[in-house]
């Protein structure tokens, strides 16, 4: 899960970054409204958390220019105003949920949770793919019932494929997820991960979930290719890095 935090409060900011982290996700944070707006044009993310007190403009105003750009990224608002006329009209422009100041940070990450689960089409934490099951709470991966353990990064690539079922995901698409454009490796070490990641799933009975669409990058389908895209496997190998990948 990649998350944008624009949060006024610094100390607020650090420890939902820290818990956020904790639970494996990649946190790009901000205290501008107008900064936000702008790493929304050039990045992916999966939720916005969005204070409504920022030094620049109003988190409100933040909604508004989202949607009206036609960006559907999810909207939580962590506020400390309390009125209902607050949330009515955070969540009449367009925001998802509204969760006032304090909060506890065990449900402000369930209802992240839950918020990114509904706008991939899920309503339940757990996908099933074929024989493989994935928590997107627990983050943990079953081939038929089976704990598979993987990496953060393995898991990390998973889920992205898995939650975006169909898709053809570039390599670079997965630095971005993984990274966050901050001290990005080679590309080449996605192969790496994808590599270890297929060895694992085909040792547990899971082999040929993830697919090689040559030249554009990744895809996981359970139903049979259709409009030419046929997955196309790679040998279970490691490419070789460089020293200073």
């Amino acid at each position: 899960m990649r998350v944008l935090l624009v949060e006024e409060d610094l100390i607020a900011a650090r420890g939902i970054t820290l818990m956020l982290k904790a639970a494996g996700a990649v946190v790009d944070q901000t205290d501008s409204g107008e900064d936000s707006l702008e790493l929304l044009r050039h990045y992916e993310y999966d939720i916005v958390v969005l204070d409504l007190a920022l030094p620049d403009i109003e988190g409100f105003e933040v909604v508004r220019r989202m949607r009206v750009a036609r960006n559907d990224t999810p909207v939580l608002i962590l506020s400390g105003l309390t009125m209902p006329q607050a949330r009515v009209k955070a969540l009449g422009l367009g925001a998802d949920d509204f969760i006032t100041k304090p909060y506890d940070k065990a449900e402000l990450l369930a209802r992240m949770q839950a918020i990114v689960r509904r706008s991939k089409g899920f309503s339940q934490p757990t996908v099933r793919l074929g024989r493989l099951e994935l928590n997107l709470d627990s983050r943990e991966v079953l081939v038929d019932g089976r704990n598979v353990h993987l990496t953060g990064k393995e898991y990390s690539i998973l889920e992205l494929l898995v939650l975006r079922k169909g898709m053809v995901l570039t390599k670079e698409a997965f630095l971005n997820h993984l990274y966050g454009g901050m001290d990005e490796p080679e590309v080449k070490i996605i192969d790496v991960f994808v590599c270890k990641l297929r060895k694992k799933l085909a040792r547990a009975g899971a082999g040929g979930i993830i697919g090689t669409i040559w030249g554009r990058g990744y895809m996981v389908r359970d139903s049979a290719p259709q409009d030419g895209f046929t997955p196309v496997f790679e040998p279970l190998r490691v490419p070789r890095l460089s020293p200073a990948a």
